[in-house]
């Protein structure tokens, strides 16, 4: 890690009050930054100030409360537009999370699909970007197909591209990076091969829109989906980006307040873009918190937490490639995003967990919702420590060593004192 680069980060911890917290008689280590991110303080205080001084529903009331509250919501709409890139705030819908945005797309497109069609995945899916699709192409008696991976490289396999998203295919769905392995898929590549035959575009961009700079636009996909809560913010609060055009002719598929301009007891007509598909109440303190992450994103520079993270997981991943009987999964470190799944013989995943936790040190240990994946590489549960932006060379060192020792007591050694 840069010079530079060490002082930029080097204050950021005390930005999260999270990060004070002894777990034992050792600091916290957080490194389930994939599973979901901590949170800065201006995001907290951003939270409260909505609950303690603006608290009013939005987009019904005329007095100042509700004034105060339709603007700051609004905001955050035109804040994450400006994020991604987006044209304009009318293509941002909030949603609960990604996991809701790539359902609630699932059931908006379902009429696109009929008997005999093909709708495309990859075999390095999270099941939120795998089962809605299953079950859509189940209802419809249409084809699930999969791009392959090449589990010696950790990519995903191109080269039969042709053969797989075909004149039959409607709908293709990928995600931005793996959430296992931490492969960065070439979107463009495969966005214009599906609009060669006139299939649609989804993006799962869970694992990309916290870790680097990302232009919907640029990327020339139809639909992107992401979290709150894995990029400094909240939960209970997602987004899904779509074409101003092609959300136009969709229809909303949840009906109630606030998403209808008419209403008479037989018929209704729908609000404008985004709100059309916004039905009920919305998450107005938790755009209010999107709206302080992307703020506070903003503030660092994503060139600048990607460069942080890059070299971050190309220490860790030369450290943990040095340690033995180390299997780690996924590509080079140049072709991945902050992401490290492995497994350390003999310690069985959920082992090693519990022994890093009694150092202080939090990762993740199963099938990282991605079973189908996990049984492709011939695995039951794998580690994975995933890295932000509050994470240090210290601490990845801190990792190492703990592995090393928790591989000692399990090969017959002597149970360190932790």
């Amino acid at each position: 890690m840069t010079h530079v680069q060490q002082n930029s980060f080097s204050s950021i911890q005390k930005e999260f009050p999270i990060l004070s917290r002894k777990i034992g008689k050792h600091s916290l280590v957080y490194l389930d930054n994939a599973a979901t991110t901590q949170k800065p303080l201006t995001v907290l205080k951003a939270m409260d100030a909505y609950y303690r001084l603006h608290n009013a529903n939005v987009h019904r009331g005329i007095y100042r409360l509700a004034e105060e509250a339709t603007l700051a919501y609004e905001l955050a709409h035109q804040k994450t537009a400006d994020f991604i890139h987006a044209q304009s705030m009318r293509e941002i819908i909030f949603t609960r999370g990604t996991t809701d945005s790539l359902n609630m797309l699932a059931r908006m497109l379902s009429s696109s699909v009929e008997k005999g069609d093909e709708i495309v995945v990859s075999q390095i899916e999270h099941h939120s970007n795998l089962i809605p699709w299953q079950q859509l192409a189940n209802a419809q008696k249409a084809a699930l197909k999969f791009i392959p991976l090449d589990k010696k490289s950790g990519m995903l396999d191109l080269s039969r591209i042709d053969k797989i998203i075909t004149s039959k295919t409607k709908i293709v769905s990928i995600p931005h990076v793996s959430n296992v392995l931490g492969t960065i898929v070439p979107i463009k590549e495969i966005a214009r091969r599906a609009h060669k035959v006139g299939a649609v575009v989804s993006v799962d961009a869970a694992q990309s829109v916290p870790h680097m700079p990302v232009n919907v636009r640029s990327l020339e996909c139809d639909f992107f989906s992401f979290s709150g809560h894995k990029m400094y913010g909240p939960t209970g609060i997602g987004v899904l980006w779509g074409k101003e055009s092609l959300l136009n002719h969709l229809e909303p598929v949840s009906f109630g307040g606030e998403m209808v301009r008419e209403v008479y007891y037989d018929r209704a007509t729908w609000n404008d873009l985004p709100w059309k598909f916004e039905a009920g109440t919305p998450p107005i303190a938790e755009g209010v918190g999107l709206s302080a992450a992307i703020d506070f994103l903003q503030k660092q520079g994503m060139e600048k937490v990607r460069a942080h993270e890059k070299e971050l997981v190309k220490y860790a991943y030369d450290k943990l490639f040095a340690l033995k009987n180390i299997s780690i999964y996924g590509p080079e470190p140049k072709f991945r995003s902050g992401v490290i799944t492995f497994n350390a013989t003999p310690v069985h995943p959920h082992d090693l967990a519990s022994l890093l936790n009694e150092k202080g040190i939090a990762i993740r240990a199963g099938h990282h919702c991605a079973m189908p994946l996990a049984t492709l590489l011939n695995i039951s549960a794998s580690a994975r420590a995933s890295f932000g932006i509050y994470n240090t060379q210290q601490e990845v060192d801190l990792l190492v060593e703990s592995i090393k020792k928790a591989q000692s007591i399990f090969s017959g050694g002597k149970r360190a004192v932790v």
